[in-house]
């Protein structure tokens, strides 16, 4: 009787871990499929940029300076890797974009460009996805992390060598938390 009672305990135990180790390998994959979400949200935006530079060309051709440093913002962000450095490059990017959109303001001509507009509005559709996925994977990242640090599955974690994931996050969240400046 106490063998068999033994033998249910070590199937109910082993089947507890089978289940944690389970759910660890899904939620790293889950993480994995949403950094795979932002890079397409991210490519898909750095692919409308240059298209962006060629119709502000036309109306700012002395803005070269900036364009250039788009170009340049827009390089860094598709070279870089993890969130980290993803994170670093996207900060760049936004606020080189956010030149532009400046500049774009000067010139009338350009702000009622039919082209010009549907870009922006691509571009801001684009944002609204990438903000989305970022929030997902973040989200994803936390019950992973969590879980990897939890009793009992840590035990688990720390034996088929789990380890933390980074969150994408803002390197400036004081300039992103600042309201946004609206004038008529």
């Amino acid at each position: 009787m106490l063998l068999v009672s033994l033998a249910a305990l070590a199937v109910i135990v082993i089947g507890y871990a089978i289940s944690i180790y389970n759910k660890l390998i899904r939620l790293r994959n889950t993480s994995q499929s949403a950094w795979s979400d932002i890079d397409v949200q991210l490519k898909k935006r750095y692919d409308l940029v240059p298209n962006l530079v060629e119709t502000v060309k036309g109306y700012a051709a002395h803005e070269r300076t900036l364009l250039e440093k788009l170009t340049g913002a827009r390089s860094a962000g598709m070279q870089a890797s993890g969130p980290v450095e993803t994170a670093h490059a996207e900060n760049m990017f936004r606020d080189t974009l956010r030149s532009l959109f400046a500049v774009a303001e000067a010139y009338p001509d350009l702000k009622a460009n039919q082209s010009f507009q549907q870009l922006q509005t691509q571009l801001k559709d684009l944002e609204d996805g990438i903000e989305s996925a970022r929030r997902y994977y973040n989200a994803v990242v936390r019950d992973f992390n969590t879980a990897i640090e939890q009793f009992p599955s840590n035990m688990i974690a720390s034996r088929y060598r789990f380890e933390q994931k980074d969150f994408f996050e803002l390197e400036t969240p004081e300039i992103e938390r600042k309201p946004v400046k609206v004038s008529f």
